[in-house]
């Protein structure tokens, strides 16, 4: 089965406390895109971020990341969510981190274009390498993202039902948007 849809349904990991700190920044990152907040989505990003890392094009830097991704965050055409099933650091490496876990795009305009309908709900994950800077804070430096496909009730329940917060039970985090 696909990750993002046994996603929820894996044993929440063991994290070290920089591990948790990482959580809970890719969580507040999701977090700025459900809050339509692009000042504090480009305040995730690390200064020559990329994104689309293992594309022939990635998007490079943080300016340029935060304008391709307007449309997202404004939330009117396409919604998307998605949090941490896991984070990992490497011993002794105390600044790098990466950090996977399910993804759900909503298309908010579901309406036939060209004669074919389009699904509602896409089902993809993402992983993301983190970055702490010289300021301490942690900065997405590399993302990318498995091909959303189209989601089945069963996965969008799934999703919806498998956000936890660092180390805990799915389901327990509440408000599946990331807050």
């Amino acid at each position: 089965m696909p990750h993002a849809v046994l996603a929820a349904d894996a044993a929440p990991p063991q994290l070290t406390a920089e591990e948790c700190a990482v959580w809970q920044r890719e969580l507040s990152f999701a977090r700025s895109v459900a809050e339509h907040d692009a000042v504090a989505f480009a305040a995730h990003l690390g200064e020559h971020a990329a994104f689309g890392a293992s594309t022939p094009a990635p998007i490079r830097g943080r300016e340029a990341i935060a304008q391709r991704w307007a449309g997202i965050i404004d939330g009117k055409r396409t919604v998307l969510r998605w949090y941490p099933t896991r984070v990992t650091m490497a011993p002794g490496i105390a600044d790098t981190a990466w950090s996977s876990g399910p993804s759900l795009f909503e298309v908010l305009d579901p309406q036939p274009a060209n004669g074919a309908p389009k699904e509602r709900f896409h089902i993809g994950a993402f992983h993301s390498v983190w970055h702490k800077d010289a300021d301490g804070v942690w900065r997405v430096l590399f993302d990318d993202g498995v091909e959303p496909r189209p989601a089945t009730p069963a996965e969008v329940a799934a999703f919806d039902a498998g956000r936890a917060d660092c180390g805990g039970a799915a389901g327990s985090a509440g408000n599946p948007n990331g807050s």
